[in-house]
């Protein structure tokens, strides 16, 4: 889909292509075809094989690719042809001129794979995005639930947001998330196609529940 002159376009789970005119960007790359048009910027938010595929970064590396990512999943793909692969935390900000790119918290406040174990612990340093881009805002919350940090989202455009309910954020849960962060356009994601264990992560109505939950502009991508 196109909003305004930025193409979003949804490619398997939770990776995401997000391109103008000049400036091609990945996000937690997926089940790439061979034939994908190469990177400028990949950003990974964790190191769930879910999200972090060295496998697709290599397809769409090169030697001018910069890559921004946690220490953890950049000794995973040290071996990758890069131009660069910057650490990343919450609260960092990268300004490449016309893109900028700030990485926020996201992490899990009541899923859990054990008792008082999250799946996604806020100590690990997970991230989501959002992206400056032709004075477009674009948030990718990454794996999360409804986190308080969310309030400090302003004046964003489009928001994908998980919504599978298993290791991220219900349906109900990330229309309470779109509420408090308002943006122009929330696009759900990271349901419906990726299998683990034998189990499809998300059923595939999510995305249509998330949309009804939402009084404003929606979109699947």
């Amino acid at each position: 889909m196109l909003y305004k002159n930025i193409s979003v376009e949804k490619i398997f789970h939770a990776g995401i292509k997000i391109k103008n005119n000049s400036t091609v960007i990945y996000v937690d790359p997926l089940n790439l075809p061979t034939d994908s048009e190469s990177a400028d910027f990949v950003l990974i938010t964790h190191e769930h094989l879910d999200h972090l595929s060295p496998n697709d970064i290599k397809k769409i590396s090169g030697k001018n690719t910069v890559i921004i990512t946690t220490p953890l999943c950049a000794k995973k793909i040290s071996g990758i042809e890069n131009k660069q692969i910057l650490h990343t935390k919450p609260g960092k900000i990268f300004d490449f001129g016309n893109l900028k790119i700030s990485a926020v918290p996201a992490y899990n406040t009541n899923k859990f794979r054990s008792p008082g174990v999250p799946f996604h612990p806020k100590e690990h340093g997970g991230v989501g995005f959002v992206l400056g881009i032709d004075g477009v805002k674009i948030y990718h919350a990454g794996d999360t639930d409804v986190v308080p940090e969310m309030s400090d989202l302003k004046d964003v455009d489009v928001a994908l947001l998980p919504v599978s309910g298993i290791f991220v954020m219900t349906p109900e849960e990330a229309a309470e998330a779109a509420g408090t962060i308002k943006p122009a356009l929330a696009i759900p994601i990271h349901y419906g196609d990726f299998e683990f264990n034998g189990q499809i992560v998300g059923a595939k109505e999510n995305g249509a529940k998330f949309k009804s939950l939402c009084n404003f502009p929606t979109s699947i991508v």
